[in-house]
């Protein structure tokens, strides 16, 4: 059992989709739907996010060779994406990958925002769609380490779906400092997993042309 694989695929995926940052968007785009409404809207954009993180990760790799796209170019490309967020996390901003004030209002203005901007890009935006990839073809074809990024998905997606349906909760038990707290921790992890994807990347790109 590959314990470092389980645990890389379990906090970048969870540090990703950053369930508790989840909640303050939440409250606010959800402010007039009541409790029924909101319960459909988060399950319903938890399942899109499913079918499309799911999609991703079946056809990513055909994808990117189809457009000629080299692997370690896109684990370069992927590091700098998710290294992107990590600061953005670590300043206690919400990441403009997943969707902008000017997109905000635009939600909170239509009555059902499962798709946009919950599903997409809340959930699964540039980012949680770049590390499904990268993950994806890590996990090759070891069967044990496909199950694990299966695992992973799932469970993030659960807590997210938690997180949301339970946003009043969670902010008047730890409040907005809290969620920044944490999130701040979970930037430098994802930073630090940035730097590496990057580094693999750049050494897949050495050893391909010879020159380690």
């Amino acid at each position: 059992m590959n314990m470092a694989f389980v645990l890389k695929t379990f906090i970048t995926f969870f540090t990703v989709i950053d369930p508790l940052g989840l909640v303050p968007v939440t409250l606010v785009i959800l402010a007039n739907n009541n409790r029924k409404q909101r319960t459909q809207i988060i399950t319903r954009a938890v399942i899109i996010s499913a079918f499309v993180i799911a999609a991703f990760a079946l056809i990513g790799k055909v994808l990117i060779e189809s457009l000629g796209i080299g692997l370690y170019a896109f684990n370069i490309a992927g590091g700098i994406l998710l290294f992107l967020i990590a600061l953005e996390m670590l300043f206690g901003r919400t990441p403009g990958t997943r969707e902008t004030v000017q997109e905000e209002k635009e939600a909170i203005a239509k009555n059902d925002v499962s798709v946009f901007p919950l599903a997409i890009p809340m959930i699964a935006g540039p980012g949680t769609i770049a590390t499904t990839i990268l993950f994806a073809n890590s996990a090759a074809s070891n069967v044990f380490n496909i199950l694990v990024v299966i695992a992973a998905i799932i469970f993030c997606l659960f807590v997210a779906w938690i997180a949301m349906e339970k946003s009043a909760l969670i902010i008047k038990f730890i409040g907005r400092t809290g969620i920044h707290v944490f999130s701040r921790i979970l930037g430098i992890l994802l930073a630090a997993l940035a730097v590496q994807f990057i580094l693999n990347g750049v050494q897949a790109f050495l050893k391909l042309n010879g020159l380690i």
